[in-house]
């Protein structure tokens, strides 16, 4: 399946999920039809430290074969390609890649890094569908899609097990089909018989940034996965992270993957206070007279110190992931000149800073790493 300006039928369908994906997909699947002219691939967010067995039971007996994706494998009409655990699925002119690259929104695979390959490769011959998931993975790679003239199928919120992905797309993207599971392979089946339209002359800027291969603006926000500088694009609202490495996160995902460092280091603080104050007490015990007495009430400061911690971690009182979560929009909430507020008490200083200066100085950065 060459990639060519002269193709003139919707034959790729990329598909993406999270929570409650594998029956989604599964659901999906079963109502293609054998001879379905369009190769199928799928991306479902699981935890890489289980073995996958998502072929077996995405194909059954006069349905479409699926098969675990392989490094190289030709891309053929009527055939499943499902991304192995921990290892990103990428598409390519007439063959997949399969590639252990930084994760995107804290996953590997991906569902933002199929469905941007994909559209590179394919353009508007492309049919991107978002299933149940949290967060709002996906998103970014339906604005690729759409950007290059490809058709955008979401899940009904409604009937999704988790609707924080379908939602974010159709309030991000302009979706050209929402529809419920039991709905979406005769649309498929339709849709994959119609034209496709003509590459686009050009992508966006933004778009591009988004992507990877243009650099975005500065933002002071550091990765959380390496801690590296990250730049910002936004696309119509959506804002996407990307550090150098490559690592990448939407405005919600940067939001959930700082809650767990900020755990994180409020744990190691309760450890290092609970520990000094051990070392306190044991010292003390060698102790006498006025040395002793400091060395006591160190103890006591520091055990006090690290219950405080504790408590504040144990209360929830920290940045959680579920802070992640849209807000429920509220009237006349001022917003500080240059901010993107995306979750309660998680105002994020955007500071694109474009100036001359500045476009110098960019220049002279190398490009942001991503894979794709």
């Amino acid at each position: 399946m060459p990639r060519t300006r002269t193709q003139n039928t919707h034959d790729m369908i990329v598909i993406g999920a999270s929570a409650g994906g594998v029956d989604a997909v599964r659901r999906l699947l079963g109502g293609l039809p054998r001879d379905l002219a369009a190769a199928v691939f799928v991306v479902i967010h699981l935890d890489p430290s289980h073995e996958s067995h998502l072929p077996e039971l995405f194909s059954r007996p006069g349905g479409l074969p699926a098969r675990s994706a392989q490094n190289g494998d030709v891309i053929r009409p009527g055939q499943i390609y499902v991304a192995p655990r921990d290892r990103h699925l990428l598409v390519r002119t007439d063959r997949v890649e399969v590639a252990h690259g930084p994760r995107e929104n804290g996953h590997r695979p991906a569902v933002d890094v199929l469905f941007r390959t994909a559209s590179s490769a394919y353009g508007p011959r492309v049919i991107g569908v978002v299933l149940t998931g949290n967060l709002d993975c996906g998103t970014a790679g339906l604005l690729s899609i759409k950007s290059r003239g490809g058709l955008a199928v979401v899940q009904d919120p409604a009937e999704a097990a988790a609707p924080s992905m379908p939602s974010s797309a159709i309030a991000h993207v302009p979706v050209d089909h929402v529809a419920r599971l039991a709905e979406m392979p005769s649309l498929l089946r339709r849709l994959v018989q119609t034209k496709a339209g003509s590459w686009p002359t050009e992508v966006r800027r933004e778009v591009r940034e988004m992507e990877g291969a243009k650099l975005g603006a500065d933002v002071e926000v550091v990765c959380p996965n390496c801690h590296g500088r990250l730049t910002v694009s936004d696309v119509d609202g959506y804002h996407t992270f990307r550090c150098h490495v490559g690592h990448a996160f939407s405005l919600q995902g940067l939001a959930a993957a700082q809650a767990e460092e900020v755990e994180s280091a409020l744990w190691a603080a309760v450890r290092a206070l609970e520990e000094a104050a051990a070392l306190s007490r044991r010292v003390a015990k060698a102790m006498t007279g006025a040395m002793r007495e400091r060395l006591v009430e160190k103890e006591r400061t520091q055990s006090e110190q690290a219950d405080v911690v504790r408590a504040l971690v144990m209360g929830g009182q920290s940045l959680s992931a579920a802070d992640a979560e849209p807000p429920v929009a509220q009237a006349n909430t001022p917003v500080a000149e240059n901010t993107a507020v995306e979750a309660p008490g998680n105002v994020v200083p955007l500071r694109p800073q474009r100036s001359r200066s500045r476009s110098r100085s960019r220049r002279r950065r190398p490009p942001t790493a991503r894979i794709g």
